[in-house]
């Protein structure tokens, strides 16, 4: 895939048709669980790298799959009590499924290396760490020859973007599948909204519009770091807080909203603008915005307003709004993922104007789970790659635009060499953090208007 925004001609439908079957099986190293051949045993073995709530959820939507058994062999996380806890969750819900001596939890910065040596080719690895450190997972799970599940977003940066792109290529030519926890492609409620308005029910889309509006969530606030942790570990830590690990509150709150609606418009936006500020801090050490409003342009002229707002007692509000020439395609969500599609008469969602609902569906969290497992048993092309760090870039884009002050194109955000965190893949216990604090402890913010060429 190249690096200009270009129209996803394909629905979902025909994308999972398209789009990764189970490599050749080996043995396993000296680490790992008994060596046994693909015809004597079919069960997918899964090794989970980052065991926040994340991972957890995603490794039991792993172990709940109902197209053949799977089977938790491995951990990684580079805090222990988060890789603990995630253990008991996992096995209690899950015990028969899972396989964890404590030979193979492993903690610290190299303990993924070590859990996906635990997989045969054409296992699992679970990426859920923040995705600072996705490219250089993807790098050894590709080497290693696994198939992958990596969580949103996928880059934070135009340069990360590059590398993720460059390995989704590598991962093709061994056939390996790669999913990307933009689960709400997979949402079967979406996907029917999705084909009815690009069969025309709401006539030529126009503009539109997404909210994520709530109080606080994850680690978006950092308080001031206690003693006895350092600064690479506080920022893993708070990784929401920090644009190097995660994007901030951002990328990986709004690339959902973002990527619905551009698969929806069947096309990437070309230029962003936006405004945003920061208000009510209090003593917390973050790097994010309280508030963003986002202007999306595409090719072809068509507006996506993105807003987003983490304040306490504000209006809530979680959900997208497609506006056509004939009609209005709405999309409300809740924290499971689950959507609650709508198509209206004209532009006022009210029920004398109800054309369609859709039916209650399964969780797509799950369902992005059951998709991937059937690429890999029937050894269909499927590699999500692509896409995800598309989405990711184009969601960087916004914020950089915000964070700026000005208007930051497609390809400005493509060739942008402010590579956040470049030695991640260095990164030990004792690694100075790629952000440090000034002499009072602070970490550098964004300044829009003052600072225009880089977010910091």
């Amino acid at each position: 895939m190249n690096n200009e925004p270009k129209n996803d001609t394909s629905s979902r439908r025909s994308f999972l048709k398209q789009a990764g079957g189970i490599a050749g099986v080996s043995t396993i190293g000296a680490l790992s669980v008994p060596r046994v051949h693909a015809a004597e045993d079919n069960t997918i073995r899964l090794a989970l790298v980052g065991c926040g709530g994340r991972g957890t959820g995603a490794a039991a939507n792993a172990l709940s799959v109902q197209n053949g058994p799977t089977r938790l062999v491995a951990m990684a996380d580079v805090f222990e009590s988060r890789l603990t806890t995630s253990c008991q969750q996992i096995t209690g819900k899950f015990g028969p499924q899972c396989d964890l001596p404590d030979d193979r939890r492993f903690v610290g910065f190299d303990g993924y290396r070590r859990a996906m040596d635990c997989l045969r080719k054409g296992d699992v690895v679970i990426l859920a760490t923040p995705p600072a450190f996705r490219w250089v997972h993807f790098t050894y799970a590709i080497e290693k020859g696994l198939n992958v599940f990596m969580e949103k977003p996928v880059t934070v940066d135009g340069p990360t973007t590059k590398k993720i792109l460059a390995l989704a290529k590598k991962a093709d030519e061994k056939n390996l599948k790669v999913a990307v926890g933009l689960m709400w492609r997979h949402c079967q409620a979406r996907q029917e909204l999705c084909q009815r308005i690009r069969d025309g029910q709401i006539g030529d889309l126009i503009t539109m519009r997404c909210y994520r509006l709530h109080g606080p969530i994850g680690s978006f606030l950092a308080p001031p770091k206690p003693e006895g942790i350092s600064d690479l570990m506080y920022q893993i830590q708070k990784f929401h807080a920090f644009l190097w690990a995660s994007g901030g509150c951002y990328s990986d709150f709004y690339i959902h909203n973002i990527d619905e609606l551009c698969w929806i418009k069947d096309a990437w936006p070309v230029k962003a603008h936006a405004l945003g500020g920061r208000h009510y801090r209090g003593d917390s050490l973050d790097q994010n915005f309280d508030t963003y409003s986002v202007e999306y342009t595409f090719a072809d002229g068509t507006k996506l307003f993105m807003f987003g707002r983490c304040m306490v007692g504000c209006e809530n509000e979680f959900g997208g709004y497609l506006h056509g020439t004939k009609g209005l395609g709405t999309i409300s969500s809740n924290t499971t993922g689950r959507g609650t599609c709508r198509i209206y008469a004209g532009h006022d969602p009210i029920d004398e104007k109800l054309v369609w609902k859709a039916p209650p569906e399964p969780s797509p969290y799950q369902l992005e789970w059951d998709d991937l497992i059937d690429a890999i048993r029937q050894d269909k092309p499927y590699n999500e790659a692509p896409r995800g760090a598309v989405a990711s870039l184009v969601t960087s884009m916004g914020r950089m635009a915000a964070h700026t002050g000005r208007t930051v194109t497609y390809e400005e955000m493509t060739e942008c060499d402010h590579e956040f965190a470049p030695d991640v893949d260095k990164f030990a216990a004792d690694s100075p953090a790629p952000l440090q604090p000034d002499q009072g402890g602070k970490y550098p913010v964004p300044q829009p208007g003052l600072i225009t060429k880089r977010e910091y």
